[in-house]
């Protein structure tokens, strides 16, 4: 099996030191599969997409907007009762 060597924070660094009870690779490693996967599955969805990354970005930005309005309103509404 390759190895891989990972540059971590230093604080990152102490605290995993205080647990060397943890198998930490086995951490790294679930992660990086489930990071994976999500990776795999993103791609399958989209192999047939004709979503450019223009459209791709303008629909994020309505969204980012959509959700905005949302909290503003709701922001709004909770200084109103007060």
């Amino acid at each position: 099996m390759p190895s891989m060597t990972l540059a971590i924070p230093e604080d990152l660094h102490q605290l995993i030191r205080k647990h060397n009870e943890i198998r930490w690779s086995e951490i790294a490693r679930r992660a990086m599969w489930e990071y994976a996967n999500r990776l795999n599955l993103m791609d399958d969805m989209l192999k047939d997409s004709k979503l450019t990354e223009e459209d791709a970005t303008r629909i994020a930005n309505k969204v980012k907007k959509g959700i905005h309005k949302h909290h503003m309103r709701k922001l709004d509404e909770a200084s109103d009762r007060h």
